[in-house]
Parts: C-alpha cells; structure tokens; sequence
C-alpha cells in the first residue's frame, strides 16, 4: 500500500467528485415537472432513470458534446416520466451545467491539496460547461482533458489512454504518478482499476455503507480503491498526516 503523498498528481472527475451534480441535475428537472403539474415525481427515482439513459447516450453519441446529450436525455426521461416536454424545456436542460453547485468542501480543498500535487480534470463534460464549473472552484488545474476533445465519454478506456499519454507529453508525469479521484464507480474508478491506477474513491453516497446509486449507473462488481474518502475534505487531513 503506497502512501497518499506518494504520487504525484490528482486526476480528478469533477462531476459528483467536486461538482454536485445530483443536485444541479434534479434542480434543472423541475420546470418540466412543473409544467406537468406532476408532484409524486421524487429526486431519487429520477435521478436512477437519468443515470440509465445518460449513460445509455453516451455510449450510442460519442462524439455529441455534453450538452446535446442533456437535451437527448431530458427527452428520453421525460418520456419515461410521463411528462410533456418540447424543444426549449429540454434545451434549458442541456444548458444547465452552469448552474450545477459545487460541493461545500471542494474549493478550500482543492487549494490545499494543490499545494502537495499536480491537479488535473478528466471530465465528459464540455470544455465550456467545465469552464463555468471551474469558476465556482475558484483553481488552477494543471491540465484539463474532455471527451469533447477525445471523442468518447468515461468509462471508455480510451479516456483514460488519452489523458495518460497527455500527461507523459505535457507535464512529465508517468502512470505511477497518478492518483485518480473521483466519485463514480462506473465512470472512473472500474476504467481506472483495470489500468492498473492507484484510485482515492470520494465515496460521496456512502455506497461503500450502503447507500444509493443516485443519478451514477450501477456495476455489477465494485472495483477495490487504494484510498476511501467521505468527503474531499477527509481526504485532506489524511494527506496532512501521511
């Protein structure tokens, strides 16, 4: 077991791991809710239905940039859901990612744990929804990769190969330097096993104690993390003391 303090970068997912996602997801459902005057339509089951078909369009789209899946996908739900939708309602949707709130920990440590490592996003959001994003981070991040830019959506291992090489060509960093940080099994941390990272799950729905899915597909077999975190705040102090 290698200590945190012995890599060397953090390769971060930011949807779920920084940005709460589930949150900015059911907040940008509710004018379409609203518009069908619908209110047995909960959070938890809505977000387990986006995850379906989000992931579900990924795959099918890949080469569609993050907001054009929302809207798809708003679609798609709303059908599920039984409600009414046109053009501008999922439309709005798609241009939602702006509005997603960020985590309460995430800024204060991500400027902590920038003073220890390289930061780096690996997201499959657009490179303009993420910038907005990173403006509620309030940080720096040494490298940015998107699947706009790769042309496939996580948990594609192509994903994961294109940012390794980018990390070598860029900024001198090999596999072994890598720590990656992310919230969802399914998007990051099975890709990231298989590749043989070390992997910090920030363990945001308490899966590991049996919370829920939310609005991050299911896996079959939960891969085996190097570190487990709450919060990235947790992660934090045990930086400090390792």
């Amino acid at each position: 077991m290698r200590n945190l303090t012995d890599f060397r970068v953090l390769t971060f997912d930011c949807y779920g791991t920084l940005i709460d996602w589930e949150t900015g997801i059911w907040d940008a459902l509710q004018p379409v809710i609203a518009a069908n005057h619908r209110s047995d339509i909960t959070r938890q089951p809505a977000l387990r239905a986006f995850a379906r078909h989000e992931s579900r369009q990924e795959a099918e789209t890949p080469h569609e940039v993050y907001p054009e899946i929302l809207r798809r996908v708003h679609r798609s739900l709303a059908a599920e859901l039984n409600l009414d939708t046109d053009d501008h309602l999922d439309s709005a949707f798609g241009a939602s990612v702006p509005m997603w709130p960020a985590f309460p920990d995430s800024a204060d440590a991500l400027r902590s744990l920038a003073e220890r490592f390289r930061l780096v996003i690996l997201s499959n959001v657009d490179r303009e929804g993420l910038a907005a994003s990173n403006r509620r981070l309030g940080v720096d991040f040494d490298a940015v990769y998107t699947a706009e830019e790769i042309g496939s959506y996580k948990p594609n291992p192509v994903n994961f190969a294109y940012m390794l090489s980018r990390l070598e060509t860029d900024l001198s960093l090999r596999d072994s330097d890598v720590l990656h940080t992310a919230q969802s099994l399914f998007h990051d941390h099975v890709p990231a096993s298989r590749l043989g990272l070390g992997t910090a799950w920030i363990d945001r729905q308490r899966l590991s104690q049996g919370g829920g899915w939310g609005a991050t597909a299911e896996v079959e077999a939960r891969p085996i993390t190097d570190f487990t975190f709450f919060t990235l705040g947790e992660m934090v102090e045990a930086v400090a003391v390792s």
